[in-house]
Formats: C-alpha cells, sequence, structure tokens
C-alpha cells in the first residue's frame, strides 16, 4: 500500500524535510505519482523504519558516495528531488528565465521588503582595488574585502534583528565589488558585474542567469561549514568568511576554476575530442561533467548553455556544444553547473576567475539564509564522533 509524504512523516513522527532527507540517504523509496508532482511511499517501509527507530538499531542504508557519513540538517530552504532543483518550492529554473539575484535573495531570507534598497554600509571603507597580492584570485579577495568591512560594521553582532536582511544585502555587493574590483553601487548585481566586464543586455542577462541558479545547493561543504558557524551566533561576515575558505579547496570551487582553466586551454586546440582524450590518458579527472544528485543530467547547467547560442557567437557556442559532447561520448557524463560556469566565462571573454566569481557572488545568498535558519533553530551544531581507534585496554 501507497501513503502520502504526510501519512508517511506522521508515522514516522519526522517533519517533511527529515522525510526528504530519509529518501536522500536510501532509507526510503518514493513512487511518482501520474500528472502529478506528489510523492508516495511504501507503507510497509515507513513500518520497517519506524520499528528501527524504536529499537535503536542502525538506520543508515549502506550511503552513497557523495553522502557518506554526512551529517543531515532540516531546512526549508532547498530541495533536490526528482532530478531538479527547488527554492523554497520554486524550481530554480523557471526563476531563472526572469527573476534576478536580488529577487531570489528576497524568496530565500524569506523577507518582504527589498534590503538591497537601503544604502550599503561602510562601502567607503571597502579595499575594492587592492587585493592582498597581486595574485590573488576571486575567493582571496573576496576574503580580504570582508575581512576588512566585518570591522567596521559593528552592528553586524546582533544577528536576531531586522538589520540581519541588510547585512546579508551589503556582503552579497561587497562580494560583487570585490569580484570585479569596482566600488559598489545600487545596480543590480549582474548589472554591476556586466558594466565591469563590458558585456551588452544579452551578456548582463546570462550573468544573472548563472547568479540564479547557484543561489543554493542543499548541504553542500561550503554551506554546512556556513551553518556550523552560524550555529555559534557568530556574524553574516564570519558565516561568509569561513564558506568562501571550504569554497577554496580544490574539490569544491577549485572545480569552477579547473573548469575554466580546461575550456581556455580547449579553445586553442584544434581536436577538441583528441585533446580531452589525451587528457584522460594521463590519469587526469575531468569533474565538470556528472553529478551524483543528478544522474540524468545538471539541470542548471542545461539551463545555462541552452541560453548560449542566443548571447554568444556561433563559433564559440558551437565550440562549447562539441566539448560537452565529446566529453559526454568519453565519460558517459553530462556537464554540470561548473562547466557551464566556465563556458560563461569562456565564451564572453570575461577576466580569469569570473567564473567562480559568480560563484561565490550567488552562492552567498544561499550562504546567508542557512544562516538566518541556524539562528532562528538557536541550536549549536555540535556533531559526535564514530571512534575507529585503539580501544582502551586493549594493548598487550
Amino acid at each position: 500500500m501507497l501513503i502520502s509524504a504526510r501519512e508517511a512523516a506522521r508515522r514516522l513522527g519526522v517533519k517533511p524535510a527529515t522525510l526528504y532527507a530519509y529518501v536522500s540517504r536510501g532509507l526510503l523509496q518514493s513512487a511518482p505519482v501520474r500528472g502529478s508532482r506528489e510523492r508516495r511511499y511504501r507503507a510497509d517501509d515507513v513500518e520497517r523504519l519506524r520499528r528501527l527507530h524504536r529499537s535503536g538499531q542502525p538506520r543508515a542504508a549502506p550511503p552513497k558516495p557523495f553522502d557518506a557519513l554526512s551529517p543531515v540538517l532540516d531546512s526549508a530552504i532547498c530541495l533536490v528531488e526528482d532530478g531538479r532543483l527547488y527554492y523554497r518550492g520554486v524550481d530554480a529554473v523557471r526563476l531563472a528565465e526572469h527573476a534576478s539575484l536580488e529577487e531570489v535573495a528576497r524568496l530565500l531570507w524569506d523577507v518582504a521588503d527589498d534590503p538591497f534598497a537601503a544604502p550599503g554600509r561602510h562601502w567607503s571603507r571597502g579595499p575594492w582595488r587592492r587585493p592582498a597580492a597581486a595574485s590573488a584570485g576571486p575567493i582571496e579577495r573576496a576574503h580580504a574585502v570582508l575581512v576588512r568591512l566585518a570591522a567596521a560594521d559593528v552592528g553586524a553582532v546582533d544577528v536576531s534583528g531586522g538589520l540581519l536582511a541588510r547585512t546579508g544585502a551589503s556582503v552579497v555587493r561587497a562580494l560583487a565589488a570585490a569580484v570585479t574590483g569596482e566600488r559598489p553601487d545600487g545596480a543590480p548585481i549582474h548589472g554591476h558585474l556586466a558594466a565591469a566586464w563590458g558585456l551588452d543586455r544579452a551578456g548582463a542577462d546570462l550573468i544573472r542567469r548563472c547568479l540564479v541558479l547557484v543561489a543554493d545547493h542543499e548541504l553542500n561543504a561550503s554551506t554546512y561549514v556556513a551553518r556550523c558557524i552560524a550555529s555559534t551566533q557568530a556574524t553574516p561576515y564570519a558565516v561568509v568568511i569561513g564558506a568562501l575558505a571550504a569554497l577554496s579547496g580544490p574539490r569544491h570551487g577549485g572545480a569552477t576554476s579547473r573548469a575554466e582553466a580546461l575550456l581556455g586551454e580547449l579553445s586553442q586546440a584544434g581536436d577538441v575530442a583528441g585533446a580531452l582524450g589525451e587528457r584522460l590518458r594521463r590519469g587526469e579527472r575531468l569533474q565538470a561533467f556528472g553529478h551524483p544528485l543528478y544522474p540524468d543530467g545538471d539541470p542548471r547547467a542545461a539551463a545555462i548553455l541552452g541560453a548560449l547560442p542566443t548571447t554568444v557567437t556561433p563559433a564559440r557556442s558551437a565550440f562549447i556544444a562539441e566539448t560537452a559532447a565529446a566529453a559526454e561520448h568519453l565519460l558517459g557524463r553530462r556537464p554540470n553547473v561548473d562547466f557551464a560556469l566556465a563556458a560563461v566565462s569562456v565564451t564572453l571573454r570575461l577576466p580569469r576567475g569570473a567564473a567562480i566569481g559568480m560563484f561565490l557572488i550567488g552562492r552567498a545568498v544561499g550562504w546567508i539564509a542557512h544562516a538566518m535558519e541556524q539562528y532562528a533553530a538557536g541550536q549549536l551544531i555540535r556533531p559526535r564522533a564514530r571512534y575507529v581507534g585503539v580501544m582502551p585496554g586493549s594493548a598487550g
């Protein structure tokens, strides 16, 4: 017998978000309802899981490669299900057709007023044109800017008041300025980037689409770090600075930067498929293809790449299509959002580092949304370790 999600959650005594987490971890299976987005659950499976809850037996199914031993937190911000991405229940791909990053921020932050309409605080003190080092990339420049602003914005220490969303807006604008090297202004974020990068209206719209589609993606590494920091009641500046540190790792934001470098090099190659094959023969990993949450293809990448032909020259669009097809033939995997951001950067001839720059600006909206949710929860995140070392008294 199949039962509804509400009934399954009631029998298990959990919230709907927890029920969905059980599905993503393989503890439950759901079945689609024809002609509807509703999912149904086998009553026998729900009862089995309920008995395991009560008995205290291990509840985890064999972990999947992408979420092995990962903590699970309740959240109402983002849902990845059936190959789709939703922001508070709204399809992110559809949002990207028309929404700005500021509008998505209001949705994810759950605020009625526009926090971006307020004048920026302490912008005059920002080191927009003075990176930490001559070779500093977008993440390093963003970190340096936020450290300076955090010291000046004493009011940000109050994470319970109505200024929280305004602080978030200031952080996002500051990040855009750190990426471009231009002082923040009152233009939409995508407009600020487009002006700094010399793009026309079509290019600006493509940047807007990218920002919206990377605004949040559930609990990836940087977002989990953001929630842990927020659980200590640290300021939004500290939250985003910590998330940037996680993003800087080669297995997170580094994948976006490598995809940008890869496409830059392939654009000079006469034989794209041959160049990709040679990389594989050298043992290199091509991380810009495939995603464990989207076995049938990353919808964010599809939406971004689908807009390329109307924005860039036919030759550049054809190069991206050829690269994607060659990689899918060699790897059996489709492009993910890292590839899509890199494709935008390379085909629009943006400054090096623009791909990860767009990512960190857009994702900051999600980091702040999760921080707000964690502030409201009022709980310190403190996972326990599963000890696997030598037991006391076992040494001979």
